[in-house]
């Protein structure tokens, strides 16, 4: 396959996309990032990262805390409006109509129709350049009981999730392969009984 050498650039994609909540106790907010992911299982961790110009890294600075909430197709609009408008101006939770409830163990609000909740404590705020990353202890997920099957398992297809590529949202699509799937060995068919076939 022919390539072609492009300068270093953030064209990772497929991203996740989430919708962060933060409180200083007084004034919250809410606001939309890309640049998230998991970076540890034991202790569980995860980070953001933000750009120093945005209302809620003040708010983030302050508290050190925030709920991290996966967007399904459901509030792919709010997402997208809570990345454009700034909480200075705009009050996002009432623009687009975004209910929250209490968190279990941060100030920040979780959105009570986000699929999941992951809410975190700021353990590092290490400046990158264009952006600070907030890495955070995940102290607990708030997981909606939709998303789990008569035995209590996760079915994460379930939350409808969406990805952002390059400008656009996208929808996670069908399954393709399970995970291990490519070492599994596969099953013999039966053997039938003689005279048979």
């Amino acid at each position: 396959m022919a390539k072609t050498e492009w300068k270093g650039s953030a064209l990772l994609a497929p991203l996740p996309v989430a919708l962060v909540t933060s409180s200083d106790g007084k004034t919250q907010n809410v606001f939309t990032v890309a640049w998230t992911g998991i970076v540890n299982s034991h202790p569980p961790k995860l980070y953001i990262s933000v750009r120093p110009e945005r209302y809620s890294f003040e708010l983030l600075s302050k508290s050190r805390e925030f709920v991290l909430h996966p967007v399904p197709k459901s509030l792919v609009k709010a997402a997208d409006g809570c990345g454009i408008y700034t909480g200075k101006k705009v009050d996002k939770f009432a623009k687009y109509k975004l209910k929250t409830e209490p968190a279990n163990h941060v100030v920040a609000p979780v959105l009570a129709d986000a699929p999941m909740a992951f809410e975190c404590r700021v353990t590092d705020i290490i400046p990158l350049g264009s952006h600070h990353m907030f890495l955070a202890d995940i102290l607990s997920v708030d997981v909606d009981e939709s998303l789990l099957d008569e035995n209590g398992k996760l079915c994460m297809s379930r939350a409808n999730l969406v990805s952002f590529s390059h400008g656009e949202y996208v929808a996670l699509g069908k399954k393709i392969e399970g995970f291990g799937g490519s070492v599994k060995k596969k099953k013999s068919p039966p053997k039938l009984p003689k005279g048979f076939k």
